[in-house]
C-alpha cells in the first residue's frame, strides 16, 4: 500500500471516529448539559492522551519544543472545544447525516483556501478549476442529503 493510500485511508477512519465522536457526544450532552458534556469529553480526552504520553511512552519525546511553536498553532484547543459543543448543538437538532455533511463541506472549503493561499505555514495548492468543481459536486450532494 503506497504512503498516500494509507494517509486517505487513515484520513477517511478519523471520519468514521468523527461521526461517532459526535453522536456519543451529543447523546452525552443530552444527559449533562452541551457544555458540561464538552467539558467531560476534553478531560477524558486529556487522560487518555496523559496515558499514551507518559505511560506508554508514545509520541516523539519533543514535548520540550513547545516553547518553539507559534503562539497561533494553541488556538488549536479552544478550537477543539467550539467545534465539539458546536456538532453537539447540531446534531440532535438536524441528525448525524445532515450534520456530519455540513461539517464536511465547511472543512473541504476552509482547507481549499488554507491550501490556496498556503496558511500557518501549509505548502501552497492552487485551488484549480477541478478542485472547485468537486468541492462544488459535494456542494450539491450536501444540499440532497439536507433536502428533507
Amino acid at each position: 500500500m503506497s504512503v498516500r493510500l494509507l494517509a486517505l485511508f487513515i484520513a477517511g477512519f478519523s471520519g468514521v471516529t468523527m461521526a461517532l465522536q459526535g453522536t456519543l457526544n451529543a447523546a452525552l450532552s443530552k444527559v449533562i448539559g452541551i457544555l458540561e458534556a464538552t467539558f467531560v469529553v476534553h478531560a477524558v480526552g486529556l487522560v487518555f492522551v496523559s496515558l499514551l504520553l507518559f505511560a506508554f511512552k508514545l509520541g516523539d519525546g519533543k514535548l520540550e519544543l513547545l516553547s518553539r511553536a507559534p503562539l497561533y498553532t494553541y488556538l488549536g484547543g479552544i478550537l477543539g472545544v467550539i467545534i465539539v459543543y458546536c456538532v453537539m448543538r447540531s446534531i440532535p437538532k438536524v441528525g448525524v447525516a445532515p450534520a456530519t455533511t455540513a461539517i464536511i463541506l465547511g472543512q473541504v472549503l476552509t482547507a481549499g483556501l488554507i491550501d490556496h493561499f498556503g496558511l500557518f505555514s501549509m505548502e501552497k495548492l492552487s485551488f484549480s478549476w477541478c478542485r472547485v468543481g468537486g468541492t462544488l459536486l459535494m456542494a450539491g450532494g450536501a444540499w440532497l442529503i439536507l433536502r428533507k
